[in-house]
C-alpha cells in the first residue's frame, strides 16, 4: 500500500512521496504550488537529492491531501529519521504484511540490488513452505501470516523485471541450515538452480572451502550503491552515508569474488540437493 511506510532514509522517503503524489493523480507543479515550494525543491525531495525537513513533508502531504493518519504516520518517521534505525517492534505494531509492501513500492524504484546473506535463504527467493517456517518463528496471528507470506510472495515478482539488476551472495551454511524439513528444503534448493539461469539475476555461493579474508558478520542490502539495509536483532538499520555504503560495497564484493558462480554453483547446489533427497528416501 502507498499509504504505509517505516524507517526511511531521505531517498526511500522521497520515493513513497513521489509514489503518495503519482497514486493520487496530482500533477509536481500543482503539489509544488501547494506545498509553497518550487518544483525544483519538490523533485529534488523526491529523487532523494534533498533531505526534506517536517514541514517540507507536512506540507507535501497536505498538498497530496492524504488521510490524517496516513500523515501522522508519516511524520512520525521523518522525526525520528536521525536515528536511521526502525525496532522490530513497531515494524510489528504497524504490521510486517505492511513492511512486505513497502519493501516492494522500494524495490520497484530500484535499478541495482547486491544482496548478502550468511543465515538464510533471501526473501525474493525464498519458496512459500520456507517463507511460513520463518514468519512462524514471530508472533503473528494466521491471518497475518498468511497476509505477510502472500506479500514477500508478490515482491517476488521483481525477479523477472529485466530493467532490474540483482546480485545474490549466500554461504554455503544458509543451503543447509534446517529451516524446513528435507523435501522442503530440496524443493527450495530446486527454486534456486531455477532462478540463477534467469538472465538479470548472479547468484553465487561461497562455500565452506574457500579461504576467507573477511567475516560475514551479517546480512545486508545494497540498492543502486545509495543506501544499505541492514538487519538486527532488534532492529533495522538505513547506512545512507556514501562513506559507509562504499563500506559494503567492498564487503560484497569481495565475498563474491571467492564465491562460486554459473555451473559450478548450480553443481553444488546439485549436490547439496540430492543430499536432502537421499536423506527423504531413507528417513
Amino acid at each position: 500500500m502507498v499509504g504505509e511506510v517505516r524507517g526511511v532514509n531521505r531517498g526511500e522517503l522521497g520515493a513513497a512521496l513521489r509514489a503518495l503524489r503519482q497514486a493520487s493523480g496530482k500533477e509536481a507543479k500543482a503539489v509544488a504550488r501547494s506545498a509553497l515550494m518550487s518544483t525544483s525543491k519538490l523533485s529534488k525531495i523526491e529523487t532523494g537529492k534533498t533531505a526534506p525537513s517536517v514541514a517540507d513533508v507536512e506540507s507535501i502531504l497536505t498538498a497530496i491531501g492524504v488521510s490524517d493518519e496516513v500523515k501522522s504516520e508519516y511524520l512520525g518517521v521523518v522525526r525520528a529519521s536521525t536515528t536511521e534505525t526502525t525496532a522490530w517492534r513497531l515494524v510489528r505494531r504497524m504490521g510486517v504484511h505492511k513492511a512486505q509492501q513497502q519493501t516492494r513500492a522500494l524495490e520497484s524504484q530500484m535499478t541495482l540490488l547486491r544482496l548478502f546473506q550468511p543465515a538464510l535463504i533471501p526473501g525474493l527467493l525464498q519458496t512459500p513452505e520456507y517463507i511460513r517456517a520463518i514468519l512462524s518463528r514471530h508472533d503473528l496471528t494466521e491471518d497475518v501470516l498468511t497476509r505477510t507470506t502472500t506479500a514477500r510472495l508478490e515482491r517476488q515478482q521483481v525477479l523477472y523485471d529485466s530493467t532490474k539488476e540483482l546480485h545474490f551472495v549466500i554461504t554455503e551454511n544458509v543451503l543447509r541450515w534446517r529451516i524446513v524439513s528435507a523435501p522442503r528444503m530440496a524443493e527450495q534448493i530446486g527454486r534456486l538452480i531455477a532462478l540463477s539461469r534467469l538472465p538479470n539475476i548472479d547468484m553465487r555461493v561461497v562455500p565452506f572451502a574457500a579461504e576467507q579474508k573477511d567475516i560475514a558478520n551479517h546480512a545486508f542490502v545494497i540498492r543502486d550503491d545509495r543506501t544499505v539495509t541492514v538487519e538486527t536483532v532488534h532492529a533495522e538499520l538505513v547506512v545512507t552515508d556514501p562513506r559507509d555504503v562504499s563500506q559494503y560495497v567492498k564487503k560484497f564484493e569481495g565475498f563474491a569474488s571467492v564465491a562460486l558462480t554459473g555451473d559450478d554453483m548450480r553443481s553444488m547446489l546439485g549436490s547439496v540437493q540430492d543430499d536432502f533427497l537421499r536423506e527423504q528416501e531413507t528417513g
